[in-house]
């Protein structure tokens, strides 16, 4: 009986190994839902996809359905990741959050900082100063899903805990700088089904019925408060229990908060976030003119991820490693992770997202936000790829194990 059981463990991947991989398909199915929006923007159809996009449903027009609906699913996600890993995961420890935590603060500061460098002659466009400050972990999966066994496993994980904790950070500049005018019964309306299921997470309840009925109350009353509405997705994935069932205690896997990212992480990289992509990535060139191109906020935008990233996050690794408060990632060189630093350049999802915020009013201004988060998102992509291509790996000693030793 051992034997069986013992060989099915090892055959079956990893929760991190499903979310590595899946999470790289995604991005690869984003990349191709971003290129044809381009393609489609440009074309004798780019009359109809941006009608289609301005046509109401109910109350709200498409593009508000799914950057407002859909998308508090994605940060649904999003919260059930970062609390499943604060409490269970690759963030359980401070030790493990060091340098992710770290590099994902310089990160988020250097885009901003070289961002309001070139925009701070100009309030219009100053309010655009977090765009360039999150890394698209779909895409970054993506590219490094190019590269095979090229890069070690623990630059993944590496890359994929610094991504989950600036989706927290870009969470805390949404909800605390692009709010709008706020409503104070539907704030509070808010806060008591928030309440109500934090009551339902005390009493052990874990059917996840129950969590999804007040999800969408508190979706609609946060929707209608001026906080903008994916934040109830986050809240909402904090209050999902992380225990098991009293049938299976030991097994964390049982939990409804795996169950529900089981089941949501197939639905957000392959539909929800594809279709955002679409729907936001479209940008016709007809008359875009060279003033565009080379504009402040373009150019703030596009270097703030290209430059920015790389700047904040390899500068703040290494130095947290080189006053040795954590190692380089097992089995990575250091040409390895100035490679990854660069991939963190891609902001895609979020940079558009918060782009989308911070001048929801100004379609122009959204053109070269969007230009921008594309041209400083592929380069980036593209720099980080053939660095990662060309990079040394480690190869240890004989009789060694693997070991992190920094390569330059």
């Amino acid at each position: 009986m051992t034997a069986p059981a013992t060989l099915l463990n090892r055959r079956l991947p990893s929760v991190l190994r499903n979310f590595l991989d899946n999470s790289a398909s995604g991005g690869l199915v984003l990349m191709a839902s971003a290129v044809l929006a381009l393609i489609v923007a440009n074309s004798p159809l780019s009359g109809a996809y941006f009608a289609a996009l301005k046509s109401y449903i109910g109350p709200l027009n498409l593009l508000h359905w799914i950057n407002d609906g859909l998308m508090a699913v994605f940060f649904l996600l999003v919260g059930l990741e970062i609390k499943r890993e604060v409490l269970d995961g690759q963030l359980s420890t401070w030790s493990r959050r060091m340098l992710p935590g770290i590099a994902a603060a310089g990160g988020m500061a250097a885009p901003a900082l070289i961002f309001v460098a070139f925009n701070w002659n100009d309030p219009n466009t100053l309010r655009g100063w977090a765009i360039p400050a999150a890394t698209d972990i779909a895409f970054a999966l993506g590219v490094l899903a190019l590269l095979g066994s090229r890069v070690p496993t623990s630059l993944k994980v590496f890359l994929t805990a610094l991504a989950i904790i600036d989706d927290l950070g870009a969470v805390l500049i949404i909800a605390v700088f692009y709010t709008g005018d706020l409503s104070v019964m539907d704030l509070g309306l808010a806060g008591a089904t928030t309440l109500a299921l934090v009551a339902l997470n005390r009493m052990g309840v874990l059917r996840l019925l129950p969590y999804m009925l007040l999800g969408a109350a508190l979706w609609f009353f946060v929707l209608r408060s001026g906080v903008h509405a994916t934040i109830a997705g986050v809240v909402l994935a904090f209050t999902i229990p992380l225990r098991a069932a009293p049938a299976a205690p030991d097994d964390r896997k049982a939990s409804p908060l795996h169950r529900l990212e089981h089941h949501l992480h197939t639905w957000v990289a392959f539909l929800i976030i594809p279709i955002f992509g679409f729907a936001n990535a479209g940008v016709s060139f007809a008359g875009i003119t060279s003033e565009a191109l080379f504009d402040h906020l373009t150019l703030g935008v596009a270097l703030g991820l290209l430059v920015g990233k790389l700047v904040g996050v390899f500068g703040s690794a290494a130095l947290t490693i080189r006053l040795g408060l954590a190692d380089v990632p097992m089995g990575a060189t250091m040409t390895q992770l100035l490679g990854v630093s660069l991939l963190c350049g891609i902001g895609f999802t979020m940079s558009l997202f918060i782009g989308m915020l911070a001048f929801a009013n100004d379609p122009l201004l959204q053109e070269e936000v969007k230009i921008g988060i594309l041209g400083g998102s592929v380069l980036a992509g593209l720099a980080g790829w053939a660095l990662l291509r060309v990079a040394p790996r480690e190869i240890p000693a004989p009789g060694e194990g693997r070991r992190p030793v920094p390569q330059a």
